[in-house]
C-alpha cells in the first residue's frame, strides 16, 4: 500500500474532472445560502454527512472487492434526480480515463466495457483506490474529502472567497471526515453479506432541487 498514491488520487490537480463542477455550491451562493466562510462550513458540514457519506461508502465498498456493477445500480438508487446521476456519470467516465492511464488494471477495464457511459464516481475512485493498491478507508477518506473540497474551491471562485478561509474550512471539517469514512467503511464491511442495503441511503432534498434548477440555468460557471 502507498500513502503516495493516496495523495495523487485526492489531490485536485488529478484530472478526473472535478474541477469543473461545484458539487451544488453555485446554487447555494445564488441562492444566498453560502455567503462568506461560515456558511461555506454549513454547507460542507451539512454534504458530508449526507453526500459525501454515500459516495464514501460506495468507494469504501469497491475498494474492497465489492461487485462493482451492482454498486452503480446501488449508486442509482440512491441518486434520484437525473441532473445528479447524469453528472455522477460524466465524472465517473473522466476519473476512469484518468485512472486507466494512471493505474492499469483488468478491474477498471471490465467496469469500462461494461459501462462505455460512464460509472457513478465514487464506484470508480474506489475501485481507482485498488488499483493504485490503497485500502477501503482511503477510498473512503478521498470521497469524502472530495464532496467538501469541491464546493470549498468553487466557494473562492464565485464569492471571491479568500483562500485562507476557505482551506481552514476543510481543516475544521478533517475528525467530521475521518469519522464519515469510518462509518463508511464500517457499512462496506455489511455488504458481502447484507447486499448493498447495508450501504447508507443519507438524502438531501435541497441538494437534489437545486440541482435540477442549475442544470437548467442558460449560463452557469460551473457544470454542476
Amino acid at each position: 500500500m502507498s500513502r503516495a498514491a493516496l495523495l495523487v488520487l485526492a489531490d485536485g490537480r488529478f484530472p478526473a474532472g472535478g474541477h469543473a463542477h461545484s458539487g451544488g455550491a453555485e446554487a447555494a451562493v445564488e441562492a444566498g445560502r453560502i455567503r462568506d466562510a461560515a456558511t461555506l462550513e454549513e454547507f460542507c458540514r451539512g454534504r458530508l454527512h449526507t453526500a459525501g457519506l454515500v459516495a464514501a461508502a460506495l468507494a469504501a465498498a469497491a475498494a474492497a472487492g465489492c461487485d462493482p456493477l451492482a454498486l452503480d445500480e446501488a449508486a442509482d438508487a440512491r441518486t434520484p434526480v437525473p441532473a445528479l446521476r447524469l453528472t455522477a456519470r460524466r465524472l465517473g467516465r473522466q476519473m476512469m480515463r484518468a485512472a486507466r492511464a494512471t493505474w492499469p488494471s483488468a478491474e477498471l477495464d471490465a467496469l469500462a466495457a461494461a459501462r462505455p457511459r460512464g460509472a457513478h464516481q465514487p464506484v470508480v475512485l474506489g475501485l481507482a483506490a485498488r488499483s493504485a493498491g490503497l485500502d477501503p478507508l482511503d477510498a473512503a477518506g478521498a470521497a469524502a474529502y472530495e464532496n467538501v473540497s469541491g464546493p470549498a474551491t468553487a466557494a473562492v471562485r464565485l464569492l471571491s472567497l479568500d483562500p485562507f478561509d476557505a482551506t481552514a474550512v476543510l481543516a475544521r471539517l478533517a475528525a467530521p471526515l475521518d469519522r464519515v469514512a469510518e462509518q463508511a467503511v464500517e457499512a462496506a464491511r455489511r455488504v458481502p453479506l447484507e447486499g448493498t442495503g447495508a450501504l447508507p441511503a443519507a438524502s438531501a432534498p435541497l441538494l437534489d432541487i437545486t440541482a435540477e434548477q442549475h442544470a437548467a440555468w442558460p449560463v452557469r460557471l460551473f457544470a454542476s
